[in-house]
C-alpha cells in the first residue's frame, strides 16, 4: 500500500502541484482510507518525499530499459538524452512534478538532499556513457564531467522555459532538442539534422 500511496501522490503532484493536493484526495485517488494513509504516513512532508522516491526509482528503472538492447556507445547516449528530454521536458506531468521538487528544495533540506542524490545518480549514469562513447572514438570532449554538467544545466533550463513558453515542450521540439543536447556532449551533428547556430 505505500507504493501505491507514493504513486498516487506523484500522480496528483504532477497533475496539480504540491499545495493543491490534499492528503484526502491522495487516499482517495489510492483508493484507501485516510487512516490508512496516516498508517503509513504521517504528514503530507512525508508523502511528497515518498512520491519523489518514486519517481526516482521509475526514472532509474525506465533508463535501463532504454539502453537494454543497445550495444552501440553512441546510440545508448543519444537514447538516454532522447529519454530524458521526453520525461523531462515534453512529458508535461513529469516536468511539472520535478519542477515542484525543485522549487520546493530550495526552502526543504530533505527534499533538497533527496534530488541532489537523484541527480548524481543520473550524472554518473550520463558519464559512463559518455565515457564509453569516447572510449570508442564516437565523440570528442575535453572535459566529459564538464560536458555532462552543462548538458544536464541545459535540460533544467529547457524545462524552466517550458513554464512560460509553452512551445519549449512541443513534441516536434525534441528532435532538435536532442540533437543540441548531444552537441554539448561532444557528438556530431546526425547526417540530415539542422545545425542551429
Amino acid at each position: 500500500m505505500p507504493t501505491r500511496l507514493a504513486q498516487s501522490a506523484f500522480e496528483l503532484f504532477g497533475q496539480h502541484g504540491f499545495q493543491s493536493v490534499t492528503i484526502d484526495e491522495i487516499a482517495t485517488h489510492a483508493k484507501v482510507t485516510k487512516g490508512s494513509f496516516y498508517s503509513h504516513y504521517d504528514s503530507k512532508h512525508a508523502v511528497i518525499l515518498a512520491a519523489c522516491q518514486h519517481y526516482y526509482r521509475t526514472y532509474q528503472q525506465r533508463v535501463h530499459a532504454e539502453m537494454a538492447a543497445i550495444h552501440d556507445p553512441l546510440e545508448r547516449l543519444r537514447r538516454v538524452v532522447e529519454f530524458s528530454v521526453k520525461t523531462c521536458i515534453i512529458d508535461q506531468q513529469n516536468r511539472l512534478f520535478t519542477t515542484e521538487v525543485f522549487a520546493l528544495g530550495l526552502r526543504d533540506a530533505e527534499v533538497r538532499a533527496s534530488w541532489a542524490q537523484f541527480y548524481d545518480s543520473v550524472r554518473e549514469i550520463y558519464l559512463g556513457l559518455l565515457l564509453a562513447a569516447q572510449a570508442a572514438g564516437q565523440v570528442t570532449v575535453a572535459d566529459p564531467r564538464k560536458a555532462v554538467d552543462l548538458m544536464l544545466s541545459a535540460i533544467e533550463g529547457i524545462k524552466q522555459r517550458a513554464a512560460f513558453e509553452s512551445h519549449v515542450s512541443d513534441p516536434s521540439e525534441q528532435e532538435s532538442m536532442v540533437d543540441g543536447l548531444m552537441r554539448i556532449l561532444g557528438a556530431p551533428a546526425r547526417e540530415g539534422a539542422a545545425v542551429n547556430e
